[in-house]
């Protein structure tokens, strides 16, 4: 009886040896088959005026602080743009790895924005001629000039939209190249020479130099620009530095604008004409629910 027991115990404990070599057989076919995901393509959500693919971790909220100063050409009496300043405080949260929300306000025209953010698809190792493609749509309200001065603008005059295709590939692990389809939408224009629908289309690039820093660029060519327009093609150049949970981001733009909207249709400013604010963008990132 004594050697029955005991020989039925010896064969449970082969049974469950064999199960965990099965078990750990598994996962490290499951661990090999793991599909590594391109990260960094990117220093941080944006370019210089333009997003980037990159979007917010599940539980991150990430703080933007944008700022331009006036023109350079201003001349020494503005002490060359740094007398005039402009302004976006924004908040993006990721409510998973690829979809994330944002708030924001400029000072430029008193400017409220929106926008929801999702990856579509990530560049990888298994299937290496994948680009990321990352989608957004956006909307904005101008709430300048104030509502009880001028009662003949409608709420339905202030607003705006855009969407935009971000199409990214990092080529090297220094070097990343990324594509913008644009389409902005505005519900009131100024004068004939501006379109309420514009087309564009973005060119933006980052080539890293260090561990921590890296030049980085940008450029918006509209596509059905009115001949007679004042507007520009919006250029912004740009020298990242990373410290930790910050990106730090030294900026050279024609643009004023700090959202989709200005950058695209509404850049006054000749950059070869030395029409240039000089500014910055600030990231900082708090991870409010950590990962399980």
């Amino acid at each position: 009886m004594n050697k029955a027991v005991l020989h039925g115990l010896m064969c449970l404990v082969c049974l469950d040896v064999f199960a965990q070599d099965d078990l750990m057989q598994q996962l490290e076919k499951e661990q090999s088959q793991k599909t590594n995901y391109t990260i960094q393509t990117f220093s941080g959500s944006r370019i210089v005026n333009s997003h980037s693919v990159e979007t917010r971790g599940k539980g991150e909220l990430e703080f933007i602080f944008s700022h331009r100063f006036g023109r350079l050409n201003s001349g020494s009496y503005n002490f060359w743009g740094l007398d005039n300043a402009f302004v976006r405080l924004g908040l993006e949260y990721g409510l998973t790895d690829r979809l994330g929300i944002s708030v924001g306000r400029t000072s430029v025209d008193k400017t409220f924005d929106g926008y929801v953010k999702y990856k579509v698809l990530r560049q990888n190792d298994e299937h290496a001629f994948l680009p990321t493609i990352t989608a957004i749509a956006s909307g904005y309200i101008k709430t300048s000039p104030q509502a009880k001065f001028n009662p003949q603008v409608q709420l339905n005059d202030r607003l705006a939209y855009a969407f935009e295709l971000l199409i990214a590939r990092k080529l090297t692990p220094n070097f990343s190249l990324q594509l913008e389809p644009i389409f902005v939408h505005r519900n009131e224009v100024i004068g004939p020479a501006d379109n309420k629908d514009d087309f564009a289309l973005g060119l933006g690039a980052r080539h890293k130099i260090t561990r921590s820093l890296a030049l980085s660029g940008d450029y918006f060519y509209r596509v059905n620009k009115v001949i007679n327009s004042s507007d520009y093609d919006a250029i912004g150049l740009g020298v990242d530095i990373e410290t930790g949970g910050h990106v730090f981001q030294l900026v050279f733009t024609n643009s004023l604008g700090m959202f989709t909207r200005a950058v695209v249709s509404e850049t006054q400013g000749d950059f070869f004409d030395g029409d240039i604010h000089f500014g910055f963008n600030i990231t900082r990132n708090f991870q409010l629910i950590h990962p399980k």
